[in-house]
């Protein structure tokens, strides 16, 4: 599993993080630490901890948030995903079909008007 920011990449400058490169079982793995991290002890959970994700050009920390603000950063190098515990929750059940089977298809992990989208897509597309 890598993880990537991709700056500007439509004509509105619109920019995305990206964990992509990933079959079930690192998706499962991805799933069950934001269960046991961030909805299980409440706790923010730093994408850097987990020895099966890459880090390309970025880190990413997901924040519990009492509103849901996406992704935001000071520097485009170290993101910060504020949504609040049911947005992870439902995260969780995005991942879900990922970690049954391998598929070719992309989901946004949040559906917030945003700068920076959160893609999630075994095959990086």
């Amino acid at each position: 599993m890598k993880l990537e920011f991709l700056k500007d990449i439509n004509e509105y400058g619109d920019h995305v993080v990206r964990l992509y490169n990933f079959d079930s079982a690192e998706a499962l793995k991805f799933q069950i630490a934001i269960q046991e991290t961030i909805v299980g002890k409440g706790q923010s959970l730093d994408l850097t901890t987990l020895d099966f994700i890459e880090h390309i050009n970025c880190k990413l920390i997901l924040h519990i948030s009492d509103t849901d603000e996406g992704i935001l950063s000071m520097d485009q190098k170290t993101f910060f995903c504020d949504i609040t515990m049911e947005g992870y929750v439902n995260m969780i059940r995005l991942i879900e079909p990922y970690c049954t089977k391998e598929t070719k298809s992309f989901t946004m992990l949040y559906d917030l008007d945003t700068e920076v989208d959160f893609v999630f897509s075994p095959y990086g597309s």
